[in-house]
């Protein structure tokens, strides 16, 4: 298994833990994501699963439950990256050419943490991401060049209803790591 697949494996079963975690009744709770309720965050990360097939020509079925929709796309997603020939295949994104495993890795798999929070905020379940990994999104997220990020900061930019970032929430530097990556994505800590 690469380091891409364990890392992938690793934060889609902590996003799992947390998609099964919510009540019925917390679905339409309101998450840190202005226009999202907690439903509509994890509908969000299957969707973009589904982005993510679509260079090796698979497609996600669609299922009415938010478990059973994020189990057939993490499935999906995990027997791309189990493929050393499909794993391999350039893709155009929008920053570039690239191989599906490095989009997978730069996109979904990091949407599995920073929506993990957001999920975990919106339903009352534990915000603490791995610090592994707000290590290597802190370090991935501030290299972007400054407007590369006011792009990424401009709804719209990359589609309709497309915007990936907030603007900056300012927290204190001397903040933790967590509340620091949070607030640069847009997000109050």
């Amino acid at each position: 298994m690469s380091g891409i697949a364990g890392r992938y494996r690793r934060r889609a079963g902590e996003f799992e833990r947390k998609v099964a975690g919510v009540r019925p009744e917390q679905w339409g709770n309101q998450s840190p994501c202005a226009k999202w309720s907690a439903r509509d965050v994890v509908d969000h990360v299957v969707m973009m699963h589904g982005v993510m097939l679509r260079p090796v020509g698979r497609t996600l079925e669609a299922a009415n439950d938010p478990l059973t929709a994020f189990r057939q796309a993490r499935a999906a997603v995990e027997a791309v990256l189990a493929d050393p020939e499909l794993s391999a295949q350039l893709c155009e994104t929008p920053t570039g050419q690239m191989t599906v495993e490095d989009q997978i890795d730069q996109v979904v798999s990091d949407d599995l943490v920073l929506h993990g929070w957001d999920l975990a905020r919106a339903t009352g379940q534990d915000e603490t991401m791995d610090p592994v990994d707000v290590e290597r999104l802190w370090t991935s997220t501030s290299a972007i060049p400054a407007d590369v990020i006011e792009k990424y900061r401009t709804p719209d930019a990359f589609g309709p209803g497309i915007e990936v970032f907030g603007a900056e929430v300012p927290v204190p530097a001397d903040a933790p790591l967590q509340d620091r990556l949070l607030g640069y994505i847009g997000r109050q800590p």
